[in-house]
């Protein structure tokens, strides 16, 4: 059982209310199996010089494309009213599949866990970063990564992605692959997407799952058409 001392319940709040990145924090609720149990088809690209991305931020959705063949399209959660998506042409360059936040994430000692700033941890207690698993940075500081896709605009100007296609995405694109990030995509239009359940009434994974490494893995082994 993961224990919280009163003054870091506090602090935490605190926290939570001025987090400078994506947080992977989720109310309680119901429907975590359908979570879960959401995915997509992807295809793989013939040659994955010709692969590129376009970001919806209107409809929260993301298109790999290679060509005029669709690869993956799905949903995903960008930046608030406040610490909007940065929008324009970029290029991804930075890829880490078991990358971690470097200010903020979760201080720990022995069964103790509080989500805090590395600048706030209580002294002596370990601090890891907030894990963002599968990270592709396209500008400073913003990457596409695993984290809870809810159905409302909810980041810190990260893209998130669900648990099951961020490891689809981070093998379909390469270090140069462009993105295009816009208010809208002509692909809006023609592409369905099914949505899974929205992760803001799901219950949050352990916070120990966060200090280990088990949240890098926690997806299902992705297939591909």
């Amino acid at each position: 059982m993961i224990i919280k001392p009163t003054l870091l319940v506090a602090a935490t709040a605190a926290v939570l209310a001025v987090l400078p990145s994506c947080s992977t924090t989720s109310g309680g609720g119901a429907g975590i199996a359908a979570y879960q149990a959401y995915d997509l088809p992807t295809k793989l690209p013939t040659n994955p010089r010709n692969v590129r991305v376009k970001v919806s931020l209107s409809k929260q959705r993301v298109y790999v494309m290679e060509g005029s063949t669709m690869l993956l399209a799905m949903p995903v959660s960008v930046g608030a009213p406040g610490s909007r998506t940065p929008s324009g042409s970029f290029t991804i360059f930075k890829k880490d599949e078991k990358h971690r936040a470097n200010t903020h994430g979760y201080a720990y000692s022995g069964n103790n866990v509080a989500q805090t700033f590395l600048a706030k941890k209580r002294p002596g207690w370990l601090f890891k970063g907030t894990p963002m698993p599968y990270w592709c940075e396209f500008t400073p500081n913003y990457g596409f990564h695993t984290g809870w896709v809810k159905h409302q605009p909810c980041t810190h100007g990260c893209i998130r992605m669900h648990e099951n296609l961020s490891p689809k995405f981070f093998r379909l694109v390469s270090v140069g692959t462009p993105v295009n990030i816009s208010a809208s995509q002509p692909e809006d239009a023609t592409v369905s997407i099914p949505l899974p359940p929205d992760a803001g009434p799901l219950p949050d994974y352990p916070p120990s799952s966060y200090v280990t490494d088990s949240y890098f893995s926690r997806h299902k082994t992705p297939t591909y058409n």
